[in-house]
């Protein structure tokens, strides 16, 4: 079969027109540039060099692909996005598999270190004001189920999934901006309270917290991460935090020194308290007991654990300093910023594995599936960062997650137009999809410097 190649002058279809608008943007910044220059997997270049598959990889997650073998289908046949992004071709699904298995544990520090050029480039995260505002990291574990012949693919918790193998995803997220810090993979049984130090200090090297930016650093962390060694850990690095006591019996017995339950308006049943007898950490913390009743009409007892103030944890939520007497009010506060993590972390992995098909991409050696978590990420970022860059257009886009951006943004029919002997490019939008009027704004703005135009036209 002849094989079709996109030339000067012609146009072609594509189901991702904004996706290929968006690579003329990312080109120009030389987003890839960095891993291409320190990942360095030792294979033989037929046709594509293992730097193009890994960008292969990427971009096919791009699309919307929730595993290799989807390649074929989306990208691959999609010559105008694989040029609009400066590829002459994709490899086949086989191929990108192959040179991921040739990876080996040194190309993952290497994907590292380029993944944190990349983010401290281009992120906001990195450029976050620590005068002006906190930095709020999220962390967290979720499973990554997998067959039991993968490597370091053990039972451990999967949600739903008793007696499930796999591997643990552990990840922080720089939560005001929605931005993966650092993915970490983890054997299958390790928990959050096993790898949270080690998770933080990637994050905190990726970032460059010094002393006064971790002051100025609230960590936001679950159950797993309040055990005693953890919590000391965290103060002693001058972290700000607030989790939850790793011990429910400790809890129910730091409980019985509460003097007054407070009903929360915001969950039928539950209540809060202030713990008159708190538990000694390396540093004054505040401690809220939180009780719910459950079935068998007795209540289960939770604490949280905290070092922000009153004054802080009012602002934190949008409420008024002069709050800051009140027990009650305060108390809340408390308790509806701890449960906004089910809005950082939680909501970020699930879409990832909803959208970029994380619980789908499973390789059977563990460098392999690290890659292939890495690439994820920086493809999670890309799209937040877009999601930013189209929104001063298209401020609707401000509250699309990732499934969203996938599904409703980057998948836009439209033809791509290359002129003959420059290298401008036309792109026209499907005008009869809803979103193409308000996202073509958004696209002008971002290509305005660039040699690309975008218009709207039946398709």
């Amino acid at each position: 079969m002849k094989q079709f190649n996109i030339k000067n002058g012609s146009s072609s279809f594509t189901n991702h027109a904004v996706l290929a608008a968006l690579g003329q943007k990312l080109q120009r910044i030389q987003l890839f540039e960095p891993i291409r220059s320190h990942v360095k997997i030792q294979q033989k270049t037929v046709k594509y060099t293992p730097a193009d598959k890994l960008e292969d990889v990427w971009l096919s997650m791009l699309t919307g692909a929730r595993g290799l073998v989807e390649t074929n289908k989306r990208l691959r046949p999609d010559r105008a996005l694989q040029r609009a992004f400066g590829r002459s071709g994709c490899a086949e699904q086989s191929t990108l598999s192959e040179t991921l298995n040739a990876a080996t544990p040194e190309n993952v520090p290497e994907l590292e270190q380029a993944l944190t050029t990349i983010y401290r480039r281009f992120s906001r995260g990195y450029r976050h004001d620590y005068t002006k505002h906190w930095q709020i990291l999220d962390a967290d574990t979720s499973g990554l189920p997998a067959g039991r012949n993968a490597e370091l693919c053990t039972k451990g918790y999967f949600a739903r999934q008793r007696n499930r193998r796999g591997r643990q995803l552990g990840r922080v997220i720089a939560s005001r901006y929605d931005e993966i810090v650092t993915d970490q993979v983890y054997a299958g049984k390790v928990q959050l309270t096993e790898c949270l130090q080690p998770l933080l200090q990637h994050a905190a090297q990726v970032l460059e917290l010094d002393a006064a930016k971790r002051a100025r650093t609230i960590l936001r962390i679950d159950a797993g991460g309040g055990s005693d060694d953890d919590v000391n850990w965290m103060l002693d690095q001058d972290y700000q935090l607030i989790t939850k006591a790793y011990s429910s019996k400790r809890a129910a017995k730091l409980a019985q020194s509460v003097r007054a339950w407070y009903p929360d308006p915001k969950v039928k049943g539950r209540e809060v308290g202030l713990v008159t007898q708190p538990h000694p950490y390396a540093r004054a913390t505040t401690q809220i007991a939180v009780r719910s009743p459950k079935k068998d009409g007795r209540f289960g007892y939770a604490v949280l654990i905290t070092t922000l103030s009153a004054t802080d944890i009012l602002v934190l939520v949008g409420q008024p300093r002069a709050k800051a007497k009140a027990v009650q009010p305060v108390l809340l506060a408390y308790v509806a910023f701890y449960d906004a993590r089910s809005g950082g972390a939680e909501t970020q992995i699930k879409g990832d594995k909803q959208g970029l098909g994380l619980t789908k991409r499973n390789k059977k050696k563990m460098a392999a599936q690290q890659i292939v978590v890495l690439l994820a990420q920086l493809a999670h970022n890309v799209i937040i960062w877009a999601r930013q860059w189209l929104a001063g257009g298209a401020p609707q886009l401000q509250h699309y997650g990732i499934v969203r951006m996938l599904r409703d943004v980057f998948t836009m029919r439209g033809r791509v137009q290359f002129e003959v002997d420059t290298t401008r490019l036309h792109i026209v939008l499907d005008q009869a999809d809803r979103l193409a009027k308000t996202i073509s704004v958004g696209l002008r703005r971002l290509l305005k410097n660039t040699s690309a135009s975008i218009n709207l036209g039946e398709i």
